[in-house]
């Protein structure tokens, strides 16, 4: 170090050169030992340039930051020359509350609306034969709903977090992580789509005792052709959205994952109903079709395979991703029986249109929540590395709602688009005479009790289980949203149900439940 006796404020790639002012210590990078003055005073008393290097610098994070500071995300506190830093990271984005609901509230009307759409086909669709004479259909329906939230909104939080820190600003680096990344969720799709379909046949025997292979390979062939096309359509169009958020300066992490439920409920619903359709047609005049599709699509799972495991993120999640879309498949599927056992009680007819809003809505808010979290983490550094922003203990539903962090925050932004949302989609589905159900008043308290109940009870599971994620070394984008989506399906589903239920018990007659 050479001495000068002028002051300089310089910075440089990996540390910063401080200038020589007095004062009583200062705290090493590692925190354990204490500098005193005299250290950086040169022989004849004058003060001498310091460079400060980082302590925990690793690849990541200085992609993370340069990124960051290429888009203007940061705040100028990177900039500051102390070295006393707290032990939280600094938030990946500056965000106000009005800021968050601004990005947050048209994707979320826009998936909504989708969701009411869904709605609306499904109060249809369930009156076709297919589902009347076939009604492991409707287990399909959570089950293959819920993959559609799995992949595609995994696939968001995964290609949002990858834009944020600067792993898609080079066109090699995007084209590698979009044929990875397709073809991951290809794999997948088809992996999860026929254990749905087997999993829809074991919920259906259960209670009744009766087993039909005809019915079991028409469920097989429509799962798994449903699962795929709807992956590819969704897989696309999430690209397409994260690619342009990034151009405009937009956050992904607000806007992906509903964009990706926008369409994503009504396509699969709709692929679902016209592809198990056309087979039931064909079963009875040309029954060798259902098994070549079956075969056809599973044909094809070599060559995404391959392509996957060419890219080397995408390879890890090709090994060690199957665990939550799985569990959370066989979750949602618990949901489909419920909706099923609801839905086939002539009572209960109305509660078709509703399922997928209530399920939808709670499925796109929470999943906004974890892929904010899951990014806040990663500008700390790699899973695993940070134990003091992952903590293993359940959070107080305090911290949680009602800190002043940024997660807090967003939190309650999305908790109070909760009511407000819902009475739009209420009105609309009313308004279009959707459902057998008549809006009355308790019906509507009922409804979003329910609702508010669903989304309160998923908003805090997230902010536990992504830090303890985290904390267990593992990746929240890959392993969160698989089980929140499917926990969303489960407890809106069931919640729906009870209050059915109970408006009927009650003897609300002027909802006119299940006329």
């Amino acid at each position: 170090m050479s001495s000068k006796p002028e002051q300089k404020e310089t910075h440089q790639a990996n540390g910063a050169v401080l200038p020589a002012v007095p004062m009583n210590c200062l705290a090493g990078p590692d925190r354990g030992q204490l500098v005193e003055p005299s250290d950086f005073l040169g022989p004849d008393g004058v003060g001498v340039e310091v460079v400060v290097l980082e302590s925990r610098a690793n690849a990541k994070g200085v992609r993370e930051e340069d990124a960051l500071l290429e888009n203007g995300s940061q705040s100028n506190e990177s900039d500051d020359t102390s070295t006393d830093r707290g032990p939280e990271p600094a938030s990946p984005l500056k965000e106000t509350s009005f800021s968050i609901g601004l990005q947050v509230l048209f994707p979320f009307l826009l998936a909504g609306f989708g969701t009411v759409a869904a709605g609306m086909v499904l109060d249809i669709v369930q009156h076709w034969d297919v589902f009347k004479y076939v009604t492991e259909v409707f287990i399909l329906v959570p089950a293959l709903l819920g993959l559609k939230g799995n992949l595609e909104m995994t696939l968001a939080s995964r290609l949002s977090t990858a834009a944020n820190i600067g792993q898609m600003d080079t066109s090699k680096e995007l084209w590698k992580m979009i044929t990875g990344n397709m073809a991951l969720i290809q794999v997948q799709a088809t992996v999860v789509g026929f254990l749905a379909s087997i999993a829809a046949v074991i919920f259906g025997w259960i209670p009744d005792g009766h087993f039909s292979l005809d019915h079991a390979v028409l469920l097989c062939a429509s799962s798994v052709a449903t699962a795929f096309i709807a992956s590819l359509v969704l897989g696309m169009i999430m690209i397409g959205v994260i690619i342009g958020s990034r151009k405009m300066g937009i956050n992904p992490d607000n806007v992906a994952t509903p964009i990706a439920a926008s369409l994503g409920d009504l396509i699969t619903l709709a692929l679902l109903s016209g592809i198990s359709w056309g087979l039931y047609k064909e079963l009875e005049s040309k029954a060798y079709v259902n098994p070549l599709v079956c075969a056809f699509f599973i044909a094809l799972l070599p060559i995404w395979i391959i392509i996957a495991k060419r890219n080397a993120a995408t390879r890890e999640v090709l090994y060690s991703g199957w665990e939550p879309v799985i569990i959370a498949m066989a979750i949602s599927s618990v949901g489909g029986l419920i909706l099923d056992r609801t839905v086939s009680d002539p009572n209960f007819a109305g509660m078709a249109v509703f399922t997928p809003v209530i399920n939808g809505v709670g499925g796109n808010l929470v999943a906004v929540q974890a892929s904010r979290i899951s990014t806040y983490l990663h500008m700390s550094g790699m899973p695993g590395e940070s134990p003091e922003t992952a903590p293993r203990k359940c959070p107080s539903p305090c911290s949680t709602f009602f800190s002043s962090d940024v997660n807090s925050r967003s939190a309650r932004v999305l908790f109070l688009l909760v009511v407000p949302g819902h009475l739009v989609f209420l009105y609309t589905i009313s308004s279009m005479q959707g459902g057998h159900t008549t809006l009355t008043p308790i019906f509507i308290v009922f409804y979003m009790t329910a609702a508010l109940l669903q989304v309160l009870i998923l908003l805090y599971i997230a902010d536990w289980m992504v830090h303890w994620m985290w904390g267990r070394d593992l990746d929240p984008d890959n392993f969160s949203i698989p089980y929140l989506t499917a926990l969303g399906d489960l407890i809106g589903t069931g919640l729906l149900a009870l209050s059915f239920h109970i408006l009927w018990l009650i003897g609300d007659r002027d909802s006119d439940v299940g006329d």
